[in-house]
């Protein structure tokens, strides 16, 4: 199953009255700002998300910037988006796919089968003209859908002491060679990791790029169609681009392989784990 829907193909939908959910997954460091933004223009019938406060949990050195959400958390976000077995969810965000991808992997990982992500993110609709509406959203009808935490594999910092085998970074070059670090305590990677960035999977409108470029690049790391997705792990930051990467995988058909959210970010704060760079 494709993971990343057209703007053409998602105006379709809405103009044919299909059931799906659509999520806005919207950030903004400044408080109160992602709400309005979606107040003052979404795509219709969107719902708006904030993965900050909705899709992860509290902060910390144990735990990476941006660790799994409670339980409690995503029942209640489940309901007040309506989300319901059977019906199809699209995410899109306003930037380069970072938001929307994680909110893929998160509703992936708590047990939603069909989640999509819209090619481009809002951009792209604009770009085509599509309308948009402005105000608070529609009201979504509560369902009980079942929260099923675990659907996806993931890994914390012990297991990838203990790894022996493939470790993915996605992160950007100069970061993954330690040669600069804006976001955490320190730079470099994971010691025996190997550098994906996230973004050549993508064109620089933040359109995914053909499958065989993708599984080119996958392949180029002992990944193919039958890799175990537990025998390598995939990380980043702290969750958010190694997402992205994850998405890129299960849209061309290669396995969602094992996921360490709290990445870079919980590794970097223990001093005592070993660090490479490439300087």
């Amino acid at each position: 199953m494709s993971v990343y829907v057209s703007s053409e193909d998602l105006r379709e939908q809405i103009r044919t009255g299909e059931k799906l959910t659509i999520l806005a997954a919207l950030w903004d460091a400044r408080e109160g700002h992602a709400w309005s933004k979606f107040q003052s223009e979404h795509i219709p019938t969107a719902l708006f998300c904030e993965p900050s406060l909705q899709l992860v949990g509290m902060p910390g050195s144990q735990v990476g910037r941006n660790p799994l959400p409670t339980l409690d958390r995503l029942i209640e976000s489940f309901r007040g988006w309506g989300i319901e077995p059977g019906r199809p969810v699209v995410i899109y965000d306003t930037g380069q796919g970072i938001f929307a991808a994680r909110a893929w992997w998160t509703l992936r990982w708590a047990g939603v089968e069909d989640v999509r992500i819209l090619d481009g993110g809002f951009a792209a609709w604009h770009a085509r003209g599509y309308e948009t509406v402005a105000g608070p959203g529609p009201v979504a009808v509560h369902t009980e859908q079942e929260v099923k935490p675990g659907s996806l594999p993931t890994a914390d910092i012990e297991d990838v002491r203990r790894y022996k085998s493939t470790l993915i970074d996605a992160r950007e070059p100069s970061r993954f060679r330690g040669q600069r670090e804006r976001l955490d305590l320190k730079s470099g990677h994971i010691p025996g990791a190997r550098n994906l960035p996230v973004e050549s999977l993508f064109d620089d409108s933040g359109k995914i790029l053909d499958n065989s470029h993708i599984l080119e690049q996958f392949a180029k790391l002992g990944i193919t169609h039958d890799t175990d997705p537990a025998s390598a792990i995939a990380y980043s930051g702290s969750g958010n681009h190694s997402a992205k990467l994850l998405a890129a995988m299960a849209h061309v058909g290669l396995p969602v392989l094992t996921h360490c959210i709290g990445g870079w970010s919980q590794w970097s704060a223990d001093a005592s784990n070993p660090v490479e760079r490439e300087v």
